[in-house]
């Protein structure tokens, strides 16, 4: 850890000559990340990038005075993507040699999130992966139900697990409920399994680097009262390396805006249900908009297809889980800031 505090930033070199000597001290203004730092903002193991360097020539970093790795940040970037792809079922051979331009297309094109989070299931597999959850909820087995959610946690790892498990789950269990063939207690009660399991995930998963970007607050506005949708939302940012606040649910409006411009977030991110109604919402969202700095985005997760048609000024409406990290990629792009790291403020920096 350097003097400032930000483990694993170093500046980087400025560019060799022909008459460089390719081991000498490399100098310059522009962040690296050392090999420790780039695996915990990406989550990709030490031991793969150096594989994925003698194999495909890719991650190509640079050396220090002593032979140590440095990562420049657009190769971070470029390894999230990666980690992302992955994450979805590709396999390193085909994704890790792509070049920056391919890979994005790869990434941007990609097929719907509720098709992209079974790429290695058949239909009937993944069907049945939800019916025993569902059969667990109806015999009133909390233990056995927060057992196999567990276990599919650790099989799939935490961004996974939300898009391949827990919101097909959540999304079932509405419509079991909202079919009569669901009773109140038994929503709850897996409710409150899923939301025990999410919680203790989070509190497990690394924490982002003391410069993590964007620095995100989350809540939902008042009326809204359910929060899976939340703390669902919350896991895929902390999985992205942002540095995450959670407000919970029904957060007064003024009160929202205060706590941004004090936590100096960079987003602000409510979630809605079905329940919520559209035209009211989009309201509440422009109010919300209106009353907040302009340089804090406010993003919104929400189901109602009436209202991402009609789009709400200044608002990012995500109609999937599935848009939060391409979402990001876009933010981090346009701010120039990778995950983890951060422009250093001068003074005078501070949100008016």
């Amino acid at each position: 850890m350097n003097n400032n505090g930000c483990a694993g930033l170093l500046p980087a070199p400025s560019p060799m000559t022909a008459d460089s000597d390719p081991n000498a001290p490399l100098t310059g203004s522009t962040p690296l990340l050392n090999i420790a730092a780039v695996e915990r903002e990406t989550r990709i193991a030490k031991d793969t990038l150096r594989v994925w360097e003698r194999r495909y020539g890719f991650p190509d970093p640079q050396r220090d005075a002593n032979g140590e790795r440095l990562y420049p940040l657009d190769q971070v970037t470029r390894l999230r993507t990666v980690k992302r792809l992955l994450d979805a079922g590709h396999r390193p051979g085909r994704v890790v040699p792509l070049d920056p331009v391919a890979l994005q297309r790869l990434d941007a094109v990609g097929e719907p999130a509720a098709q992209r989070v079974y790429s290695n299931l058949t239909v009937a597999a993944a069907e049945d992966a939800l019916a025993e959850l569902l059969a667990l909820v109806h015999a009133h087995d909390p233990q056995s139900l927060r057992r196999v959610l567990t276990q599919r946690l650790l099989g799939q790892g935490l961004a996974r697990f939300v898009a391949m498990t827990a919101v097909p789950l959540v999304h079932a269990i509405g419509r079991e409920w909202s079919s009569g063939r669901m009773a109140v207690f038994e929503e709850h009660l897996a409710s409150d399994v899923i939301d025990t399991v999410l919680r203790n995930a989070l509190a497990s998963s690394p924490e982002p680097g003391p410069l993590g970007r964007p620095r995100v607050l989350l809540s939902t506005l008042q009326g809204e009262h359910h929060g899976l949708g939340l703390l669902m939302a919350q896991a895929m940012f902390a999985v992205e390396g942002c540095a995450c606040v959670s407000l919970g649910c029904q957060t007064p409006t003024r009160d929202l805006v205060e706590a941004a411009r004090a936590l100096r977030s960079d987003i602000v991110v409510v979630s809605a249900s079905a329940a919520s109604v559209p035209a009211a919402l989009g309201q509440a969202l422009a109010d919300l908009r209106a009353l907040l700095p302009v340089d804090v985005a406010l993003w919104a997760g929400q189901p109602h297809a009436s209202l991402q048609r009609r789009g709400v000024a200044g608002v990012e409406l995500l109609a999937e889980i599935g848009a939060i990290a391409p979402q990001l990629e876009l933010w981090r792009q346009a701010q120039a800031v990778p995950a983890g790291t951060q422009a250093q403020a001068g003074p005078g920096a501070a949100r008016a």
